[in-house]
C-alpha cells in the first residue's frame, strides 16, 4: 500500500506536471472507486476546473481545484496516478478506472488493478471536517520527540499498531513502522506507554530518518506502486525488514521473525536486537 514517501512522491511529480492545468473532460470507466460523488456530478462540478496544486496529507493525494473542490485519491493496495502522453502501456491503461482529460497530449489516469482505492470528491468544508480526524504528520516541525513522548504515554496499543493509526501520527503503515521500530531496537509488540522518553525520542529519530530516506528514494515498489511517470521506487534494496522474514539480521546476524500478530498484518523483527 502506497504510504507517506510514495504519496509524496505522487504529489510532488504531479504538481509539477499538472499545477495550472485545466481538466477538459472526465470520463469514469470505474464508478465503485468514486465517494461522495457519482460519475454525472463529478463530471459536472470539475470540468474547465483549474488545478491550483496537487499535494500530500497522510497517505492521500490531493488535488486543489479552482472551484475550491478537491479531488481526494487514497490509492491503497494497487492504486496509481498516471501521467499519459499518448504512450501509456495498455496493461496500464486497462485498469484506468477515472481519466482526467488536462488538455493538449495529456492525460492523468488514476490506475486500480483491485479497486480498493477510491477517489472523492469534496467541498472546502466536507474536507476540513474528513481532515480534522488524521493525526500530526510525522516530518512536520510539529512533531517533535517530545510530542511523539506524549501521545505514546496515552496508549496501551502496541507501538507498532500504534504508529499506524491515521488518527494519531498519519501516513506511516506496515513498511516504515517495521523499518523504523528496527532502526530504534524497539520491539513491535511493546505497550506505546511502556517506552521511556528515550526510547521515544530514538524512534522519533529512526522513524523520520526512514521516511526522509524513502522520499529521497521516490518510495518502495514490491509489485503495484508506480509513480506518475510509470517508474518503480527505489527504497526495496534499503529495506532491513520488511519483507525479509526468515533472512539474517543485518545488524547481529540472527535470523529475523515474521508474525502476524499484531494486528492481523506482517511483523518482522529481530528478537535479538528489539527489546
Amino acid at each position: 500500500m502506497p504510504e507517506l514517501p510514495e504519496t509524496e512522491t505522487m504529489a510532488r511529480d504531479l504538481h509539477r506536471e499538472i499545477a495550472g492545468r485545466t481538466i477538459e473532460r472526465v470520463a469514469v470507466h470505474r464508478p465503485d472507486v468514486l465517494r461522495e460523488t457519482d460519475a454525472k456530478t463529478l463530471a459536472r462540478r470539475i470540468r474547465r476546473a483549474a488545478i491550483l496544486r496537487a499535494w500530500r496529507r497522510a497517505k492521500l493525494v490531493v488535488l486543489d481545484l479552482s472551484t475550491a473542490d478537491r479531488i481526494v485519491v487514497q490509492p491503497r493496495f494497487t492504486g496509481a496516478l498516471l501521467l499519459d502522453r499518448g504512450s501509456l502501456a495498455e496493461s496500464e491503461r486497462r485498469f484506468s478506472t477515472v481519466e482526467f482529460d488536462l488538455g493538449p497530449s495529456l492525460t492523468l489516469h488514476y490506475r486500480d488493478i483491485r479497486r480498493l482505492g477510491t477517489v472523492s470528491l469534496m467541498s472546502a468544508e466536507r474536507w476540513s471536517s474528513y481532515e480534522s480526524n488524521l493525526g500530526v504528520e510525522p516530518l512536520d516541525p510539529s512533531f517533535t520527540d517530545s510530542y511523539l513522548s506524549a501521545l505514546l504515554r496515552g496508549s496501551l496499543q502496541a507501538v507498532k499498531k500504534f504508529l499506524m493509526d491515521q488518527r494519531r501520527v498519519a501516513g506511516i503503515g506496515n513498511i516504515y513502522a517495521n523499518e523504523a521500530l528496527w532502526r530504534a531496537r524497539i520491539d513491535p509488540s511493546r505497550a506505546a506507554r511502556s517506552l521511556s522518553g528515550d526510547e521515544a525520542t530514538t524512534l522519533h529519530a529512526s522513524l523520520q530518518g526512514v521516511l526522509r530516506e524513502a522520499v529521497e528514494s521516490r518510495g518502495t515498489s514490491f509489485r503495484d506502486y508506480r509513480d506518475p511517470t510509470g517508474q518503480r521506487g527505489g527504497f526495496a534494496e534499503h529495506l532491513a525488514v520488511y519483507g525479509r522474514g526468515g533472512e539474517a539480521c543485518a545488524r547481529c546476524g540472527a535470523r529475523l521473525v515474521e508474525t502476524h500478530a499484531i494486528d492481523g498484518r506482517s511483523t518482522v523483527l529481530c528478537v535479538w536486537c528489539q527489546r
